[in-house]
């Protein structure tokens, strides 16, 4: 496993992360999976208190009881579910953001949170009073660090701006270059580290069927799956691939990847073990299928 610090924290994070929304309560080898994950030297856990309704953090602590000191746990906040559970709206209110943290620390059953991440965005927010609650956090000792999970530019640069986030995490594939354009950029100029999350653009990219996906066309979906295989064919897999691609880029730091499988978690750690794309194999792949740009909230 090859590590790499993140942002101007001092955690040196695992380049391959768990997803661990791909786990769910009712999922029996569940612990199997982290123990995996742990052996192959994944040290980064990615979960949010939306997930299973704060049920995946109850899992994760139940798993690492005994070896807290062992991983990185990264959660999230600020999106609060109604009352009849239907469905959640958007919270970044102080008091929220502190309530939120305190029943993630009750669920994990820890003292403290590596990463605590406010878990969207909007440019009508009062960021300023989000960013109190996480200074908060930080004085009390509960977060070592704070960031945002976001894929809007707007946001992204209020927050660098204003905050003293370590981390971005935000959507990034083939499929979906649209960070490429100027976020990726921004942040790695200002040293904030990269958390990147959906690499292989929900499987499209591996083995699902084409169909439209953003503002690709469902052509133009199976032309850059086809590129995807053509350039593994022999060397690496197609998930291998496109999760080579992302980390070609110098300001991602860490890929977070859903795995429900063995196969999948060795597959995806084995992405480090091959040979990296080269740049004619990256410009191969750019070539097939157009980038897009972000049309809303610039």
């Amino acid at each position: 496993m090859e590590y790499k610090q993140l942002g101007k924290s001092d955690l040196n994070v695992s380049r391959i992360g768990f997803g661990c929304m791909s786990l769910h309560p009712e999922q029996k080898d569940f612990l199997n999976m982290i123990d995996l994950a742990l052996d192959n030297g994944i040290n980064y856990f990615d979960t949010a208190d939306l997930y299973d309704k704060g049920g995946n953090e109850e899992m994760l602590g139940k798993a690492f009881k005994g070896r807290r000191d062992k991983v990185i746990i990264g959660s999230k906040a600020g999106n609060q579910w109604r009352a009849d559970g239907s469905k959640w709206d958007w919270n970044p209110r102080k008091e929220y953001i502190l309530k939120c943290a305190e029943a993630s620390l009750k669920r994990l059953d820890t003292d403290y949170l590596d990463l605590f991440m406010l878990h969207g965005g909007t440019i009508q927010d009062d960021i300023m009073e989000s960013i109190e609650a996480f200074e908060i956090l930080l004085k009390q000792g509960k977060i070592r660090y704070y960031g945002l999970s976001s894929i809007r530019p707007n946001v992204i640069r209020v927050h660098v701006n204003y905050g003293k986030l370590i981390s971005v995490m935000t959507q990034y594939s083939l499929l979906d270059r649209r960070p490429e354009e100027t976020t990726l950029d921004l942040l790695h100029k200002n040293n904030i580290g990269v958390l990147v999350r959906g690499s292989v653009g929900t499987g499209l990219l591996i083995d699902k069927p084409a169909k439209p996906y953003l503002d690709h066309t469902e052509t133009s979906v199976a032309n850059a799956a086809e590129a995807v295989h053509h350039i593994s064919d022999g060397k690496r897999s197609p998930a291998q691939t496109a999760i080579q691609y992302v980390l070609h880029h110098s300001a991602v730091t860490t890929v977070v990847v859903g795995m429900h499988t063995k196969k999948q978690l060795e597959e995806a750690v084995g992405a480090l073990q091959q040979n990296p794309l080269t740049e004619d194999e990256i410009e191969y792949l750019r070539n097939r299928i157009p980038a897009l740009k972000y049309t809303q909230h610039r």
